[in-house]
């Protein structure tokens, strides 16, 4: 399980529009990775925008923000442009990252026992540490609560 204070697990994902995105690199911006089952869903449509709507006031703030599912890069850039969003999108399709981040997760939903992502937000500091964990994530207001924590670092 991930823990505040421990050094994020590092790793390196393509992005829409193909660029890799590697987390160490990043520093010393501080990063937010939210972690979302699966692209063009209501659910993480509705965050993706939420994120999206508050991209610059990250950015003055010094933070970075990363949706990752185990979706394609194709998936995300066709997601990305049919809602505008403005954040980027890794592709996570091996399920490696998910894995190390703990969010890989045995799920119900109508009575069945499957696989899936749980809806999960990290912020790291600019040093490379987990400073908040959100778990089991509620889309509403949520995106401008994870600003108001990258703001408070």
């Amino acid at each position: 399980m991930i823990e505040t204070g421990r050094i994020a697990p590092d790793f390196t994902l393509p992005r829409d529009g193909g660029d890799m995105v590697t987390l160490s690199d990043q520093r010393p911006a501080k990063v937010v990775l939210y972690f979302y089952p699966k692209d063009n869903t209501p659910g993480c449509t509705t965050e993706a925008l939420d994120f999206s709507a508050l991209a610059a006031e990250f950015a003055e703030a010094g933070g970075r923000v990363f949706g990752i599912s185990r979706d394609s890069v194709k998936k995300h850039e066709n997601f990305c442009a049919r809602h505008g969003l403005k954040v980027a999108l890794l592709s996570d399709e091996d399920g490696a990252t998910c894995e190390a981040y703990g969010v890989w997760v045995e799920k119900q939903n109508y009575g069945k026992t499957y696989m899936g992502i749980e809806r999960s937000t990290f912020l790291i500091d600019a040093r490379g540490q987990i400073a908040k964990v959100w778990r089991k994530v509620k889309v509403k207001d949520h995106a401008a609560e994870v600003l108001e924590a990258a703001r408070g670092l």
